[in-house]
C-alpha cells in the first residue's frame, strides 16, 4: 500500500524537526513541534538531543547507547537549545552529554556513548512468533474508537504506521509470569532519506510513543483518564536498521508501583534481527483533582 499524501507530509515535518540549526560550536537549536498535549513530546526532545550530540562526533563512530532524564515539561510552541559537552574522546569510545534548555531552564539531560566499529562475539535473542504486519490492527483507528470516535488520533502518530499485535488483555496469550506485555509492528509512514543518523533519530523519536503504555497492559482502564509522563528513557543500539521498514516493538513491564511504571522494549527487524533495546520509567496514575 502506498503512503498517503498526509503520511508524506507528516514524515517531511518529522525530517524538518530533526534538522537542527547550528548556533555555535557544539550549540544547536531545534525547531518546535506543536501538538495538543500541552507539553513538548519527549521523543522529539530525545531525538533532537541525539542529533546534536552526533554532530560533534568524528566519522567512524556510531552511537551505541543513550540515557536521559526528563526534568520539566517543555513548551511545544518554542524552540529548544541543545548544549553539547564533550565528556570523553577515546580511541574506541566517545562520550557526550547534552543539556536541553528552554526559556532559560534545563528541561532534559542526555548522555550518549559512541563506539568505533570492531569485530567481536555475536549472539541475540530470537524474535517472538507474531502475526505479520498486514494482519495487525491499525493503531490510529483503535485510538480514535477508544478516545474520540469523531476526531483524529494525536498528531504524533501521523508519521508512523503502527499495527497492533496485542497485549496481555487482548490478543496475546496470558502469561502469569509476565503480566504486562504488548507488541506492535511499526515503521515510519513514508520513505526517509538514506541517512543513517536520520534513521537512528527517527527511531529515537518513535521509541517514546508507546513504551510507557506497556506498564498499563495488565490493567483494565480508560487510557485517556490516566496521567502519564516519561521520567527517563534509555536506548541501546545493537545493529543498524531502516526505521521506514517494518520493525517489531516487543514490550513488557516487569513492575508498576507507587504511581510509576517501568517498561522494557526489544526491537526486531522484519527478518528477526535484534536492532535495539529500550527502557523507560514514567508516571502512571489517575489524574489529580484540585480541591
Amino acid at each position: 500500500m502506498q503512503p498517503t499524501p498526509e503520511a508524506y507530509q507528516a514524515v517531511q515535518a518529522l525530517v524538518d524537526v530533526l534538522d537542527l540549526e547550528t548556533i555555535d560550536d557544539d550549540l544547536f537549536r531545534g525547531r518546535p513541534s506543536p501538538n495538543d498535549r500541552g507539553r513538548a513530546f519527549g521523543g522529539t526532545v530525545a531525538a533532537q538531543a541525539l542529533v546534536a550530540a552526533a554532530r560533534s562526533v568524528d566519522e567512524g563512530f556510531w552511537v551505541h547507547s543513550m540515557h536521559s532524564y526528563f526534568l520539566l515539561p517543555g513548551d511545544p510552541s518554542a524552540p529548544i537549545v541543545y548544549d553539547v559537552d564533550r565528556i570523553r574522546d577515546g580511541r574506541s569510545f566517545l562520550t557526550r552529554r547534552v543539556a536541553a534548555r528552554q526559556h532559560g531552564r534545563p528541561i532534559y539531560y542526555q548522555t550518549l556513548n559512541f563506539h568505533r566499529h570492531e569485530e567481536g562475539y555475536d549472539h541475540q535473542d530470537a524474535m517472538p512468533e507474531v502475526v505479520p504486519p498486514e494482519k495487525g490492527l491499525d493503531i490510529r483507528t483503535l485510538m480514535a474508537q477508544q478516545i474520540d470516535p469523531d476526531g483524529p488520533a494525536t498528531t504524533e502518530w501521523d508519521a508512523l504506521d503502527v499495527r497492533a499485535v496485542g497485549n496481555s488483555l487482548m490478543g496475546l496469550e496470558p502469561d502469569p509470569r509476565r503480566p504486562a506485555q504488548q507488541r506492535s509492528w511499526m515503521r515510519i509512514a513514508a520513505p526517509l532519506p538514506d541517512d543513517p543518523l536520520l534513521h537512528v533519530a527517527a527511531f529515537t523519536w518513535a521509541s517514546d510513543l508507546s513504551l510507557l503504555s506497556a506498564s498499563l497492559a495488565a490493567h483494565t482502564l480508560e487510557m485517556d483518564k490516566v496521567q502519564m509522563a516519561s521520567l527517563d528513557h534509555s536506548i541501546w543500539f545493537h545493529r543498524p536498521f531502516k526505521v521506514d521498514q517494518w520493525w517489531l516493538y516487543d514490550q513488557e513491564s516487569p513492575s508498576a508501583q507507587g504511581g510509576r511504571g517501568l517498561s522494557l522494549g526489544r526491537v526486531f527487524t522484519h527478518d528477526g534481527v535484534l536492532a535495539a533495546t529500550v527502557a523507560q520509567e514514567g508516571i502512571i496514575r489517575p489524574p489529580r483533582h484540585k480541591d
